[in-house]
């Protein structure tokens, strides 16, 4: 099992990130966090626990450095940069694709607020090296143009009482053109607070990508 500290390379930044693969693992997960957020989201790491549980490895990443970070929470430039987020997601799955214990591991990406726009326009970007994303009371809407690019499946996970980002990823699950499904927490408002509620998200990001993580070769599952 590898569970380690690292720094990913993206252009002049290193990002921070924790990435632990079980022995084994089937894929490798690479989280996008949503604006104000990090690494640290305990809601994200919970998920990643379930996602490790389940024999696949996860990349938790801070896609702005510390600087950026303080910046952010001060004057908001740099949580709804989608390019910026994406570019720095695309460079994390290159990492993954570089590194000998992850190299022939298929990449699912999971996506939180902003963070799952970024999502999905990596997978746009990186078609061949994404093969399931997954987002949680995320804005797929802000990927606009990128949406009918992605050809990973898609599932969009939204708390059935967040009406207004409800409707934000209906629209825009008309706008894929990929295999998609909408899984609607009953009850659950934006971040998930509710009983139970966080455990329903884990249990259908696992269950989606156990069902579309896939081998590079197309050899079928990779669970």
């Amino acid at each position: 099992m590898v569970s380690e500290s690292v720094r990913v390379p993206s252009g002049d930044a290193a990002l921070a990130g924790d990435l632990v693969i079980p022995a084994g693992a089937r894929g490798v997960v690479v989280f996008a966090h949503g604006s104000g957020s990090s690494r640290l989201s305990p809601r994200n790491r919970a998920v990643a626990e379930e996602l490790q549980r389940a024999g696949l490895g996860t990349l938790l990443l801070d896609l702005l450095t510390e600087h950026e970070d303080r910046e952010d929470a001060v004057t908001g430039e740099h949580r709804f940069d989608i390019a910026l987020l994406a570019r720095r997601l695309v460079d994390a799955i290159d990492w993954l694709e570089q590194r000998p214990d992850t190299a022939d591991l298929p990449v699912g990406l999971f996506g939180a607020s902003t963070g799952a726009a970024a999502a999905l326009v990596a997978a746009a970007e990186r078609p061949r090296s994404v093969s399931a994303v997954v987002s949680r009371g995320g804005r797929p809407d802000l990927a606009d143009d990128a949406l009918p690019q992605v050809r990973a499946p898609v599932l969009l996970i939204v708390g059935g009482d967040d009406e207004i980002v409800l409707d934000l990823n209906r629209k825009a699950a008309e706008a894929l053109s990929a295999r998609n499904a909408t899984h609607v927490v009953p009850g659950a408002t934006h971040l998930f607070p509710e009983p139970g509620a966080l455990a329903q998200v884990s249990a259908a990001a696992t269950d989606w990508f156990r069902d579309h993580l896939h081998r590079r070769d197309g050899g079928g599952p990779a669970g």
